[in-house]
């Protein structure tokens, strides 16, 4: 019977990554910065070939049994995968869709203000190459294009949200600062997959490379399940892939059906 092995992945026991039986796992993985490599924008990320043949695959495999959990919107993640739906969570857990040919629902969030949106842009206007992303529930702060301006720009933001009367939460990212509200996450977003007849009983793997993910490594912890980051070993991780082609790579074993 086919397994799901991770032979890319670093800094883990051969008891970490033992061999988990495909009717066992349940399988949530980020995208941006682990199925995707990143780009100076969002808009600039490419979806590599074959990639969503291979997701397609390890779905099947999995009898339904794995989910997308990104920062992203999941309009944004049907267009980089199209024409395959997914289960999926989209803004950091703000989104969710239970069924791939299902429509997708608001949890527990809700929009955040638009004043808080005209505000940031216009704070950040100094700055060439620092641009405000509009996820309806979360704002994204992007700096990759100007480094030499993370510390004004962190500055500015947290000065900003220091002084609105609504409560919110700071992330760090790659070269971003997401801005979203404290009722959601990644973590809260695998909880509810894990609910469902889909994914009950099995085992969670979650596979992510940011602080946004953390919350996600602690859940499938607290479940028995395994955490691996992206790059970097983070907080909760029990082991590292060293990019996302590596990812892919150990994604596209399975489901190939090539792990003993």
């Amino acid at each position: 019977m086919d397994q799901l092995n991770a032979p890319s992945v670093e800094g883990a026991t051969a008891g970490d990554v033992r061999a988990l039986n495909d009717a066992s796992v349940a399988l949530f993985l980020d995208v941006d910065g682990t199925l995707l490599d990143l780009a100076a924008r969002p808009d600039d990320v490419v979806t590599p070939a074959g990639l969503v043949t291979t997701l397609a695959g390890a779905e099947r495999k999995l009898a339904g049994a794995l989910a997308l959990i990104s920062g992203r919107s999941i309009d944004d993640i049907d267009h980089l995968f199209a024409p395959l739906r997914l289960r999926v969570s989209g803004v950091h857990g703000a989104e969710i869709r239970f069924d791939p040919d299902g429509s997708a629902t608001p949890t527990v969030a809700t929009d955040l203000p638009q004043s808080l949106l005209a505000a940031l842009r216009r704070a950040v206007e100094p700055f060439p190459g620092v641009f405000v992303e509009n996820k309806r529930f979360s704002f994204t702060v992007h700096y990759r294009l100007a480094p030499s301006a993370e510390r004004q720009v962190r500055n500015i933001v947290k000065q900003l949200v220091d002084s609105i009367p609504i409560n919110v939460d700071i992330m760090d990212a790659h070269y971003a600062i997401e801005i979203k509200s404290p009722c959601f996450d990644k973590g809260g977003a695998i909880a509810t997959f894990l609910a469902t007849s889909t994914f009950r009983g099995r085992k969670p793997i979650f596979v992510g490379d940011d602080t946004t993910d953390e919350s996600g490594f602690a859940l499938v912890s607290a479940r028995g399940g395994s955490a691996y980051s992206v790059g970097r070993r983070r907080p909760g991780a029990i082991g590292s892939f060293s990019t996302p082609q590596a990812v892919r790579g150990w994604l596209a074993e399975f489901a190939r059906g090539s792990g003993e």
